[in-house]
């Protein structure tokens, strides 16, 4: 019977209406949980922007200590639409199989793409302290962290082109709070503020690809964002596609330069393999972490790829890349545990330069003087004319070159080329009580530290560029050129309730837009 005839009949029409609506639910989700607003104060009392909402998606049964998953729309889109796009990859099933939450951030109608591109987004913020949207959803991961005791350790985000720019900025401006991300069809971060224009949150420059800097460069741009910030940076992986008419596969390169930077990762990938996915092919390439093998910088380009690719909001490579896959989860994220990168890898060598090992890494090498500082357990590096490096906690560091060796020429202690070494309580071997040693002009082993050698002190190495700038570009036209992607997801039963009344009570024909 169709839906015209039966609006003759209510009795009929709405026994009708009932069934079909549970059928949709039931076709639409294979959980009893749904997405549900968080209409408490979740921002903290800070002053967030008010276009801004929070959503959530707690699986019915949920692990101690959960990890969460920050899942941020596109452009034009809503949280009910990424849900979708995130259900139809196998995400939301995998969130109800493993047990960690989710978080899905929304804009009001009356913004197009999130914010990556104004000083207050791309500049860290603390306590209760304003920003901009990237703050925003930093409060909304601490509203779970403190109500449902959720992961601090294990925060993760995925978007999809706009919530891709999100993903990426919220990895530059908070490496304390993500530990990871995941992105389809983003931006290099900083990238989007060139021409930004804010009535519409579009930048034509950016979005075109004319945007090219050097990998300094790009990396100069991010460790901007957080002033003074030495510590652990979160891994990454994008997805882009060859043939994007919507946000240029340039910026896949670009992103490509700026994360190498930022990870202090070679140009060239450790690997590059070409992956079959549903019949569309995909170059990857991976940067693993030298001490461990962790991967932390794995790159998709789809061969004709559109905007997003055809893998867009995957489970299958993006989970396992983020540590979700697999319950139950340990309480520290993998690349924190991974030695070598937990505290960063050293800076390039050169005179001076200096390495710094991880939990039980190895120092770096540096010239003329320079040392490594090793880990809790690790060893010292080795440095020239006398120095030493540092060893951890129960390491003793190992000398430079140039020393005598044992007790010196003629002198109690680890003497130098000609120098007088203080001894210890012992008459051979070390100076100090412990382990001081000789330099070239009379150091002294202290109580139980580290005597430093050496007529030369250890310079600072590392990456020495600093420039900034890029291409300069024309400026683009105002307004949105871009071709936002659909949305989908789980029917709302009341509107599709209010939609069959009303055909059955006016009997008039309407017609739906397709949504942009």
């Amino acid at each position: 019977m169709s839906l015209r005839k039966l609006a003759s009949r209510p009795a009929l029409y709405f026994a009708a209406t009932m069934s079909l609506c549970a059928s949709l639910l039931v076709g639409a989700s294979a959980s009893a949980a749904g997405l549900t607003q968080v209409t408490a104060a979740w921002n903290g009392g800070t002053t967030e922007p008010s276009y801004i909402t929070m959503y959530e998606y707690i699986p019915t049964k949920v692990v101690t200590n959960p990890p969460i998953l920050v899942v941020i729309h596109y452009c034009g889109g809503n949280a009910q639409g990424i849900y979708g796009e995130a259900q139809g990859g196998g995400i939301i099933s995998a969130a109800d199989a493993q047990g960690f939450i989710m978080i899905f951030p929304q804009l009001s109608s009356s913004r197009n793409c999130w914010d990556v591109a104004t000083t207050a987004s791309l500049t860290h913020a603390t306590g209760t302290a304003s920003g901009g949207d990237t703050k925003a959803i930093v409060d909304m991961v601490n509203y779970e962290i403190k109500t449902r005791s959720a992961n601090a350790a294990r925060v993760y985000a995925i978007g999809s082109s706009s919530g891709a720019m999100m993903t990426e900025a919220l990895l530059a401006v908070y490496p304390d709070v993500f530990k990871g991300g995941s992105e389809f069809a983003g931006v290099p971060a900083g990238c989007w503020s060139d021409q930004y224009a804010s009535s519409n949150q579009w930048s034509g420059p950016c979005a075109g690809g004319s945007n090219t800097m050097t990998a300094a460069a790009w990396g100069t741009l991010v460790k901007g964002m957080y002033p003074g910030y030495t510590g652990f940076r979160p891994r990454i992986q994008l997805w882009h596609g060859s043939a994007d008419t919507t946000i240029s596969p340039t910026n896949q390169t670009e992103a490509i330069k700026e994360w190498t930077n930022v990870l202090n990762l070679p140009t060239a990938p450790t690997t590059t393999t070409t992956v079959t996915i549903s019949s569309h092919s995909y170059t990857r390439q991976q940067w693993n972490d030298a001490a461990c093998g962790q991967t932390l910088l794995d790159a998709w380009t789809e061969s004709n790829g559109p905007h997003g690719t055809d893998a867009n909001m995957n489970a299958q490579y993006s989970l396992p890349f983020l540590a979700l896959d697999k319950a139950p989860f340990a309480a520290t994220d993998p690349q924190v545990a991974c030695s070598g990168s937990s505290t960063g890898t050293g800076g390039s060598t050169g005179t001076g330069g200096a390495g710094t090992g991880g939990l039980t890494g190895t120092g770096g090498t540096g010239a003329a003087g320079a040392k490594g500082t090793g880990g809790t357990t690790g060893t010292g590096g080795t440095g020239a004319a006398g120095a030493k490096g540092t060893g951890g906690t129960t390491t003793t560091g190992t000398g430079g070159t140039g020393t005598t060796g044992t007790g010196g020429t003629t002198t109690t202690g680890t003497g130098g080329t000609g120098t007088t070494g203080t001894g210890g309580t012992t008459t051979t071997g070390t100076g100090g009580n412990n382990n001081g040693t000789g330099g070239n002009s009379s150091s002294t082993g202290g109580a139980t530290g580290t005597g430093t050698g050496g007529s030369d002190t250890s310079g600072s190495g590392g990456d020495t560029s600093t420039g900034t700038g890029g291409t300069v570009v024309t400026p683009a036209p105002a307004g949105c050129a871009c071709d936002v992607a659909t949305t989908s997801g789980t029917l709302n039963v009341l509107a599709l309730l209010a939609g069959l009344f009303f055909i059955a009570f006016s009997r008039r024909r309407t017609k739906r837009s397709p949504n942009a």
